[in-house]
């Protein structure tokens, strides 16, 4: 009976570490994948077909088990890159923009008050469009004059001094600043009127 023990002991032991190991054994594979507009399969994956898509099966069962696509070149993985980080940035935009929402609704107690923070805006630009306009056309008045008595001068059969000369180009220069940044202003009071209508829009959504 004690020659017994140890031989019953060591058949168990095979026995464990035998179910063991196949419990850590790696599933076997077969792999099928496109190389030249064919499918090729096979239970191992070579090397040139590293970076091909391809479907893994488990070879016992017979069952696919992962999919794979194709490795992406250069190229592409750049582009992902890019893609990933302008949805990443139009995420945070969005994300923003619903804050600015909700921090709107709550500031706002009513659909007035909300016309009334756009109106002092309005208002503002408005009064700053008259200025210019008013600039603009003291501007041109004084550059009239100066071509008027530059003409007068000429017409006398004399020459231009250089600096009336000098100063018909700085005043037609300064001219053309002011009707710029006069269209700047008007473009911009029309952004307003849009930005008043999309907030009103956003309020009543918020809102609702």
């Amino acid at each position: 009976m004690t020659k017994t023990l140890p031989l019953l002991a060591c058949t168990l032991l095979i026995a464990v570490t035998g179910s063991t190991l196949a419990q850590q054994a790696p599933t076997k594979k077969l792999y099928c994948w496109n190389e030249n507009g064919a499918k090729v399969c096979g239970d191992a994956l070579p090397a040139h077909a590293v970076d091909n898509a391809r479907t893994e099966f488990n070879a016992k069962s017979g069952r696919a088990v992962s999919q794979l696509p194709r490795a992406l070149t250069d190229e592409e993985r750049a582009a992902a890159a890019v893609q990933a980080k302008l949805d990443q940035e139009a995420k945070a935009a969005a994300e923003v923009a619903t804050r600015r929402d909700r921090a709107m609704a709550e500031s706002y107690a009513t659909e007035e008050d909300l016309r009334r923070a756009f109106g002092e805006r309005i208002a503002l630009m408005d009064e700053t469009i008259k200025a210019s306009r008013l600039g603009v056309e003291g501007r041109r008045q004084s550059l009239i004059s100066l071509l008027g008595r530059a003409g007068e001068t000429e017409l006398n059969g004399k020459p231009v001094p250089k600096k009336a000369s000098d100063n018909i180009l700085t005043q037609h220069e300064l001219l053309l600043r002011q009707r710029s940044m006069l269209a700047s202003q008007l473009a911009e009071r029309e952004l307003i009127d849009e930005d008043l209508a999309a907030a009103l829009e956003r309020y009543h959504a918020m809102k609702s």
